[in-house]
């Protein structure tokens, strides 16, 4: 067994009673950034864990033979799973092997005891295995370990409710950061290099000597990614889409693949609510799963390659309908922009729990998403997550690789009706998420952060108090369309109404209008946002696909 050398860098566990070398070569490419340990044994293998464990280090991947000597590799895997949840864990088999052992184990890959099941590499330049390798290497750098390299530094006193918001704003976009107490060397920097008396949380981006005190998302939003107000006045663009969810994405990828002059605002961070899910593993065409923001972080990155011009952390206050031939105006507090057409995608939010005591523990343990940041602030603590929809199992896993308990509290009796199978198998097989039905939250609360949540039997009426230190609350889809004008007609619920749902007062020449196009002519609305929508991931993006001919077939239209 090759010993764990001594260091800072994360390690790869190998784990093969023949096959040792062989791999230790294979991941030769990997050595430069990660302490390579070989192992004969599960058992060998999990002396090197605890290591690593007791020495304070951090294992980003075992690598497994689908056959070892001295315990099934099931029970293997999930042994070492227990040592270190955030590793990310890989079998791998001989081709002699790989079609007995798939039958064998691929129902553990689909409970998620493990992240990918692969054939050993089979010589130089085994790039298909090496893809999987670096996708999950990645999926584990963007979740679990402090950046090396941080594009943003940012100073606090506290990590309270805006910090946390920054943080996971840069952490959707993709810029690495890190946080530094007032009393390190970067934070005494930062405070003298402010000018004035400095007020917290302090940033500093890429190594500039520009220091600021953002107030809120939308001042580094604007730093970013600028304000809509920069697009020249005289400007009318084809096509505006308000929202960079799903939804909104495909819009812009294909309007903009097709020609149209392009721009998407999103009031938060690319991504929308599916932006925050930690492994989405049902979506097509990602047999290994992707985490929702790198789904956007590619999408955004298509849409840009094609044109798009992107605004984020400007929320849309109002549009002003035009007249016909006209165009549409589209209001930000960062500016105006016309539009011929306008593509309202804004999804849904999570619904508030209406606890103001919970309420005013946002951002100190206390989170309504995902919050993909605070999981790992979560690391050895109690940890509960409202709600029963597949987000809110997608934010369990991801939280139980870090805390030391998660308990999904839900109001009906089981996940059957509310959940994928998929993710109820995961949530079944994971020894550190629990599932707690007929219950609600009614109170909470703590000395700097949450400490307790007390909870009551829906059927009986009891009430029993436990300790939290993290309250994850994904309480299910609430439209907000202030900003839409009355001509919008909506729903009794709040989303928007489309094609024959709109009222037929409202049909022009006694049809309906096109079956994305709302009751505004040129005015249309895909996703969670709209009337009757799947609430899906794959089905907003065919709804972002599926609006662009309907587009086309507006502006070619002659103006009456």
């Amino acid at each position: 067994m090759t010993e764990v050398a001594q260091g800072t860098r994360p390690a790869i566990v190998l784990v093969s009673a023949e096959h040792c070398e062989r791999l230790a070569d294979e991941f030769g490419r990997y050595g430069r950034d990660y302490d390579l340990v070989t192992a004969r044994s599960a058992d060998e293998a999990m002396a090197a864990t605890m290591r690593v464990v007791r020495r304070g280090g951090e294992i980003a991947m075992f690598v497994a033979e689908s056959r070892l000597p001295d315990m099934h590799a099931m029970v293997g895997i999930s042994m070492l799973r227990s040592a270190m949840p955030t590793a990310r864990r890989v079998i791998v088999a001989e081709w002699a092997n790989f079609r007995e052992d798939s039958v064998a184990l691929r129902p553990g890959l689909a409970k998620g005891k493990f992240d990918a099941f692969l054939l050993m590499p089979r010589g130089a330049r085994d790039e298909d295995f090496h893809t999987a390798i670096c996708e999950l290497l990645s999926e584990w750098g963007a979740t679990v370990p402090v950046p090396l390299v941080d594009s943003v530094q940012i100073v606090s006193d506290t990590s309270g409710g805006l910090t946390l918001a920054l943080r996971d704003y840069l952490d959707r976009v993709g810029s690495p950061n890190r946080l530094y107490g007032t009393n390190t060397e970067v934070g005494r920097d930062l405070i003298a290099a402010f000018p004035g008396e400095p007020t917290f949380p302090l940033l500093r981006l890429y190594n500039t000597t520009d220091v600021f005190a953002p107030t809120s998302v939308r001042d580094i939003a604007s730093r970013l990614y600028g304000r809509p107000a920069d697009i020249d006045v005289d400007t009318i663009v084809d096509l505006m889409v308000i929202g960079g969810g799903p939804a909104g994405l495909a819009t812009a990828v294909y309007g903009a693949s097709e020609g149209l002059s392009t721009v998407l605002i999103e009031s938060e961070a690319i991504g929308g609510q599916a932006g925050t899910s930690s492994m989405i593993r049902n979506y097509l065409g990602f047999p290994r799963g992707i985490s929702g923001g790198k789904l956007a972080q590619r999408a955004r990155t298509q849409a840009l390659r094609f044109g798009t011009r992107f605004f984020t952390g400007w929320p849309v206050t109002a549009i002003r309908p035009g007249e016909p031939g006209e165009p549409h105006t589209v209001v930000t507090d960062g500016g105006e922009v016309r539009a011929r057409t306008i593509v309202i995608a804004t999804g849904v939010d999570y619904r508030r729990i209406g606890i103001p005591v919970i309420d005013e523990l946002v951002g100190r343990g206390v989170n309504y998403g995902a919050a993909m940041t605070a999981a790992r602030e979560m690391e050895d603590q109690p940890v509960f997550v409202v709600g029963g929809g597949n987000s809110a199992g997608q934010a369990a896993v991801h939280l139980a690789r870090f805390a030391r308990s998660v308990t999904i509290l839900i109001r009906r009796a089981d996940l059957s009706a509310t959940m994928s199978r998929y993710l109820i198998d995961e949530i079944d097989h994971n020894p550190r998420i629990a599932v707690r039905g007929n219950v609600t939250v009614v109170d909470g609360g703590g000395e700097e952060s949450l400490e307790w949540i007390e909870v009551e039997d829906t059927r009986s009426g009891a009430r029993e108090r436990l300790a939290a230190r993290g309250l994850f609350l994904l309480l299910g889809a609430e439209p907000h369309c202030e900003f839409l004008p009355e001509q919008v007609r909506m729903d009794e619920h709040g989303f928007v109404l489309t094609g024959r749902e709109v009222p037929m007062e409202e049909w022009v020449d006694n049809c309906p209008p096109e079956a994305l196009a709302t009751s505004v002519p040129g005015i249309f609305a895909v996703g969670d946002i709209r009337s009757g929508s799947m609430k899906r991931v794959a089905s907003a993006a065919g709804e972002g696909a599926s609006v662009i001919p309907l587009v086309h077939r507006f502006l070619e239209a002659p103006a009456d």
